[in-house]
C-alpha cells in the first residue's frame, strides 16, 4: 500500500438500519483516529446513493463502520466487491451468516461449539402463546446490538408483547442465567475476556446508555473459563469464515461450571468507539485506538 497521506480511506458510517445512530458515532470515532494517524479520510453517511458517492470519491480502500442489516450482513459488502474496493471486517458469506443468527449457530454445533437451544417462529404466534417454558428472550433472527429484545421471566403472566415493527420472523431463545461475557478476535488473537456487568437486563439502553453498564477487562473468572471463551471466540471466527476484527459475545451460569458456558452470537461489525468493548480489549492488550484503526486499514483487501 501507499503511504498513508496518499492512501484515501471512505469510512462509511449511519445507513438506514436500526444501528444507525451507534453506527454515526462509530464512523466519526474511527475517521478522526484515522485523520490521527495521518490517512487522508473522507466520511460516507451511507445511502441509496452509495455507489454513486465512492465513484465521485475514489477511495482506495473503504472501511466499514456500518451496524445492522444491510451494512452487516453481506450487502454492503457485495457492492464492495463489484466495485472492487478492498474494505474492512469480514466478507459477504461471513457477514450474512453471522447476522442469520439460526443458520450461525448450525455452523457453531457443527464446529462442536456449544450454543443455546432456540427456535424460529412467528412474531404474531409468539404474541399468542409462548413458544418454549419460560425464562426465554425472543429477538429479530437478523438483528443486532440488542435491537428488539424481548426476556419473558419465568412466572410471566403471558408471552412477550413484541413491537408492531417487529421483523414476521423472531427467534425465541432459552434464558441462561448468569453473566455477560465477550472476547474479540483481532486476526488469529483472541484478545481477552470482558465481564459486561449490569444491574439488569443487557438490553440496547444497558449497552448505550450512560452508566447502563461497566466492563471489567479482563473478567475475573476462573482459568479454565476464560480459556474456553478465549478458545469459543476463535473457533467460532474461524467457523464463519470471518476476517478482520469480531466479538463473540457467550452467557455463564456459574453454578454449572464448564456446562455453564454458552455461545451466543458473533458480531461482524463490533462497535468502535474508543470506550466500546472490541477497542477497550485492545488497549488491554496495548494496542491504542489510532493504531487499532490503522490496522484495520492496512488488514483490508477486496475479496474477503
Amino acid at each position: 500500500m501507499s503511504s498513508r497521506t496518499s492512501t484515501r480511506i471512505a469510512v462509511l458510517k449511519g445507513g438506514p438500519s436500526a444501528e444507525r445512530e451507534v453506527s454515526l458515532v462509530s464512523g466519526r470515532e474511527c475517521a478522526a483516529a484515522l485523520r490521527a494517524e495521518g490517512w487522508d479520510v473522507v466520511e460516507i453517511d451511507a445511502g441509496a446513493d452509495l455507489c454513486a458517492e465512492l465513484t465521485r470519491e475514489k477511495p482506495d480502500v473503504v472501511f466499514n463502520a456500518l451496524h445492522g442489516r444491510w451494512g452487516e450482513d453481506g450487502c454492503v459488502q457485495g457492492l464492495l466487491e463489484w466495485m472492487r474496493l478492498p474494505y474492512t471486517h469480514s466478507g459477504v458469506m461471513a457477514s450474512a451468516l453471522a447476522m442469520d443468527k439460526i443458520r450461525a449457530k448450525e455452523i457453531f454445533v457443527a464446529a462442536g461449539l456449544p450454543v443455546v437451544p432456540s427456535v424460529l417462529t412467528s412474531a404474531e404466534a409468539a404474541r399468542a402463546a409462548h413458544p418454549m417454558d419460560p425464562p426465554y428472550v425472543v429477538k429479530p433472527f437478523n438483528e443486532g446490538s440488542s435491537v428488539g429484545v424481548y426476556l419473558v421471566q419465568e412466572g410471566a403472566n403471558g408471552p412477550a408483547q413484541l413491537a408492531p415493527d417487529m421483523p414476521e420472523t423472531v427467534m425465541a431463545e432459552e434464558f441462561i442465567p448468569g453473566r455477560e461475557l465477550t472476547v474479540t478476535v483481532m486476526g488469529d488473537r483472541a484478545l481477552a475476556v470482558t465481564d459486561i456487568i449490569t444491574t439488569g437486563w443487557y438490553d440496547y439502553t444497558a449497552k448505550y446508555s450512560e452508566g447502563g453498564s461497566r466492563h471489567q477487562v479482563p473478567a475475573a473468572i476462573p482459568n479454565e473459563i476464560e480459556a474456553a471463551c478465549l478458545d469459543y471466540a476463535l473457533r467460532a471466527h474461524d467457523a464463519l469464515g470471518c476476517r478482520g476484527l469480531s466479538r463473540t459475545d457467550l452467557r455463564w451460569d456459574e453454578s454449572r461450571g464448564m456446562n455453564g458456558l454458552f455461545l451466543l452470537e458473533t458480531n461482524t461489525q463490533p462497535g468502535m468507539t474508543p470506550t466500546s468493548l472490541a477497542p477497550e480489549q485492545a488497549a488491554h492488550c496495548g494496542i491504542p485506538f489510532g493504531p487499532l484503526v490503522s490496522w484495520m486499514v492496512e488488514d483490508a483487501s477486496c475479496f474477503r
